[in-house]
């Protein structure tokens, strides 16, 4: 806008030297050109077959906002030009304007929802089921509109002509250009995807655009349906994005919205223009948030969240833009129409979005007053572990981990693994919730490697482990989501979450994706328990399953003090109580501070697990006296190798034997011991578990150590006993 004749462009000599006439044309048709394959890979992400499994909510929804958003602004237009005095330009075209309002474009609520990282949120995905509920409706509404436009003599027979071919043309998609696509890939089944097959689809995606605009259509029609028409997601669907998504995304979709903008002159409008398309646009966002209420009402939904949702809904972008683009072009939008169409769209995109983060903060509905962590539960009571996995090479390590954590009939051990798979391919993301034990039963030759681990650790532990199965499959920008839900809802004292970075055989450290260590710092700042982060280095060290038989598993506390190192030693104390596994509290003292209060508090709580643990000789303890973080760092690295795990706490007071060491930290999530122990130039085998203690409202809960008793089966920590029902879960699928 800012070159066209909105700004720069008044100048006709620095409009001729921009953007020539000629050069103008070749732009325009090359950014019409692009928007095909625009639309095509957008529609590559949609699964046509969701919409037979959308859930009654979604269905609702989607249709009161289409038919509300309808009705109400189309009879106000009718009224107003009743009414109201306005251009002849105007008034042609005010009820088809009103009329576009109704349009819920999936499209641009999935884009709007990832760049607002709310897409993996109950509301977020309740909102896109709806706005792909009515999205069918204004596609089929949009297809009848161009036949009847297109059907200039108004002959009936001429439109069933138009639309009999435009059946035919669905049905050669569906019936011929699919079967054809999935023949070639069945062919190259267990193979690289052949290039013939990328360029074939291609040559498809031109002949359909060109059929589009034969039968009558808009050019963008039959991209679309070929694009539902391709199987989402690996191998296909991810294919074609990884060779299209960026030219597209990065260049084609830029290059139509630089089209809008030159069109654009905003000194055409008048205000008495202005404030009626001002009148039409506000009532038809007015009406679909209250269309969203109502159904929400419906449906017992609270009203905030419907609210947000309405608000969602009122998204624009790109559909809407090539829409007027069109009724430009056929003369059913004047140019000074257009160009209050556009303010329209680029004003209630700049409102909705930072209205949006002030009034919705995810974050909020996984927030619990409740002590969740392993150091206020009790000592014999049970545990919830989730674990998250992501990828084979670490079931290893996490099984070891999970059946040190000693379930037993006393204290039995309930496990939540959440596979986490990144969202490619698909433009919805999935959270899948299996039936309990549904993992255990349905084992055979061809189950993963993570259903057959989760089996046999059930079984090994039978009667006194629980394992509850989940899979998400969503980018790892917006994965947190999942995460914070599921650990709330099934209500887990910890939860392990894979380290961004992977060692090799050899010992040299890859860097899987830089999102999972985003991720990561989103769980920390979220999470509703506490969270340990594991730096798997099992397949250095080689070391068996424990579930496989006795082998002496050695775990290493590193304490310097703190709540973080608290929750450590709280885990690793009753790790101890397992047969096979044995703990060594290594406990770093500062020369010179023996009076501190700090010592005092921290040495009252060593004392107390101490005490409950003086039968056990599984565990022990050393004092390590050091000067500074220099003499810290020597005993780290002398001990390290003699364990397999090293447990430590991710924060710590401000010491002496700190100083140093956080300038050269690399990852914050871990601390500052913990990126020590990360960083690739401190060689050991041991896998690292770097622990965070669950925060209350973004604060540490402080730890309270109880007078010592003559009663063993005293709670070593004060947690309310009357923690009432855990919460159900009802996950859409």
């Amino acid at each position: 806008m800012l070159f066209g004749p909105s700004g720069l462009g008044r100048e006709k000599g620095l409009k001729d030297t921009l953007f020539p006439l000629r050069g103008a044309l070749v732009f325009e048709t090359t950014a019409s050109f692009g928007l095909m394959f625009v639309f095509f890979i957008m529609s590559v992400k949609m699964d046509p077959a969701t919409l037979v499994k959308t859930e009654k909510q979604a269905l609702t929804i989607g249709l009161s906002v289409f038919s509300l958003t309808l009705t109400i602004p189309t009879g106000l237009s009718i009224l107003l030009k009743k009414y109201v005095s306005m251009d002849k330009g105007l008034r042609d075209s005010i009820t088809l304007i009103a009329i576009s309002q109704a349009l819920t474009v999936f499209i641009c609520i999935q884009i709007l929802l990832n760049e607002l990282k709310i897409l993996n949120t109950d509301t977020g995905r309740l909102a896109l089921n709806s706005a792909l509920s009515a999205d069918v409706i204004g596609f089929s509404m949009t297809l009848v509109m161009f036949s009847i436009m297109q059907n200039e003599g108004g002959k009936f027979s001429s439109l069933l002509l138009i639309i009999l071919s435009v059946v035919a043309l669905f049905l050669l998609i569906v019936y011929v250009m699919r079967p054809l696509i999935l023949w070639f890939l069945k062919r190259s089944a267990g193979n690289p995807l052949d290039e013939f097959v990328i360029i074939c689809i291609l040559v498809f995606l031109l002949i359909v655009g060109f059929l589009s605009e034969i039968v009558g259509q808009h050019f963008l029609m039959g991209p679309i349906i070929l694009g539902l028409a391709i199987p989402e997601g690996p191998p296909l669907g991810t294919a074609l994005l990884t060779k299209l998504q960026t030219l597209c995304m990065g260049f084609l979709y830029p290059m139509y919205l630089a089209v809008c903008g030159l069109e654009t002159d905003v000194f055409q409008v008048n205000f008495r223009s202005l404030w009626i398309v001002s009148i039409i646009v506000i009532t038809s966002c007015a009406v679909k948030i209250g269309a969203v209420m109502l159904a929400g009402y419906y449906n017992k939904i609270p009203m905030k969240d419907c609210c947000v949702m309405g608000l969602i809904l009122n998204a624009r972008g790109v559909p809407e833009l090539c829409m007027f683009n069109v009724w430009k072009a056929t003369k059913i939008l004047t140019e000074k129409e257009f160009t209050l169409m556009v303010i329209s769209i680029l004003v209630t995109n700049a409102i909705l979005a930072p209205l949006l983060r002030f009034i919705y903060d995810p974050a909020q509905q996984y927030h619990s007053m409740r002590r969740c962590s392993i150091q206020h539960t009790k000592q014999d009571s049970e545990l919830r572990v989730m674990a998250c996995i992501l990828n084979n090479e670490s079931i290893p390590t996490i099984i070891n981990l999970l059946e040190a954590s000693y379930a037993s009939i006393e204290s039995t051990v309930v496990i939540i693994a959440m596979s986490l798979i990144e969202l490619r391919g698909r433009a919805r993301p999935f959270l899948v919730a299996h039936q309990p034990h549904d993992t255990l039963r349905s084992a055979s030759c061809n189950s993963t490697q993570i259903e057959n681990a989760l089996r046999q650790y059930a079984q090994h532990n039978e009667g006194c482990a629980s394992v509850y199965s989940f899979t998400s499959m969503s980018e790892y920008d917006t994965m947190h989501g999942d995460v914070c839900r599921i650990s709330h809802e099934m209500g887990a004292n910890i939860l392990i979450m894979p380290f961004h970075k992977r060692w090799e055989i050899d010992g040299s450290v890859q860097v899987i994706s830089r999102s999972i260590q985003t991720m990561n710092i989103r769980i920390l700042e979220r999470a509703p328990c506490s969270v340990g982060i594991l730096i798997d280095r099992g397949i250095l060290s080689g070391f068996p399953s424990l579930l496989a038989g006795r082998v002496q598993y050695n775990v290493a506390v590193l304490f310097i003090g703190g709540a973080d190192d608290a929750e450590a030693l709280a885990y690793g104390t009753r790790m101890a109580r397992h047969a096979s596994v044995s703990v060594t509290l290594l406990r770093f003292l500062l020369f010179g501070e023996e009076n501190s209060k700090d010592r005092k508090r921290d040495t009252d709580l060593i004392d107390e697990y101490r005490y409950f643990s003086a039968a056990n000789h599984q565990f022990e303890m050393m004092d390590q006296i050091v000067r500074d973080g220099i003499e810290m760092s020597t005993c780290i690295r002398r001990l390290i190798d003699y364990f397999d795990l090293v447990i430590v706490g991710k924060d710590h007071p401000d010491s002496i034997m700190l100083q140093g060491h956080d300038q050269w930290s690399e990852c914050k999530e871990l601390g500052i011991i913990g990126d020590m122990l990360a960083s690739k130039d401190f060689v050991t085998k041991a896998s690292v578990l770097v622990v965070q203690q669950q925060r209350i409202r973004k604060r540490l809960i402080k730890h309270t150590v109880t007078p010592i008793t003559n009663q063993r089966d005293q709670s070593v920590h004060n947690f309310p006993t009357d923690a009432g029902p855990r919460p159900s879960i009802a996950i859409s699928m």
